[in-house]
């Protein structure tokens, strides 16, 4: 089953990269643009959120990861954005092995000061139907900001 999981990844990686390629296209102010309207306010916001949530669930939750927030400023530019997806990408690629038997144990993590159980599988699809909604807040920004959204569907 975790190797359906990764192949369901290599899905996500081929949406995002259609997207981050995208996001090459928009200016450094505009990708840089606060907007109250859009959630975490910007473009490069958004971005770090997706990351930091597969961080805090995957990285620290599903595998005891030691992780180091920075905050949103920190990221100039979208090459430091990248850098971090980088950093998510070895998250998950460590989670399909750590779990690649066990897809459905259950996991009891910390959320909210409470502890919870959650299986593997509920936690993959948690982060990446997370990275979606977000996904889907950028384009609409990007379009707020006069651009043309990709189509980033999996499926095109």
């Amino acid at each position: 089953m975790i190797d359906l999981l990764a192949q369901q990844y290599s899905f996500v990686l081929y949406s995002r990269n259609t997207i981050l390629d995208y996001i090459r296209t928009i200016s450094e102010e505009d990708f840089l643009q606060e907007n109250s309207n859009f959630g975490r306010g910007s473009i490069r916001n958004l971005l770090v959120h997706i990351c930091d949530t597969y961080s805090a669930w995957i990285g620290e939750r599903a595998l005891n990861t030691f992780v180091a927030y920075k905050p949103f400023e920190e990221y100039k530019n979208l090459d430091a954005c990248i850098a971090y997806f980088d950093v998510v990408n070895t998250y998950l690629n460590d989670f399909f092995t750590s779990y690649a038997d066990n897809y459905n144990v259950s996991l009891k993590i910390i959320r909210h000061g409470q502890i919870i159980e959650v299986s593997p599988l509920k936690l993959f699809t948690h982060v990446t139907t997370h990275e979606f909604h977000h996904k889907g807040q950028i384009m609409s920004l990007s379009r707020h900001l006069g651009y043309i959204p990709a189509d980033a569907d999996i499926i095109r």
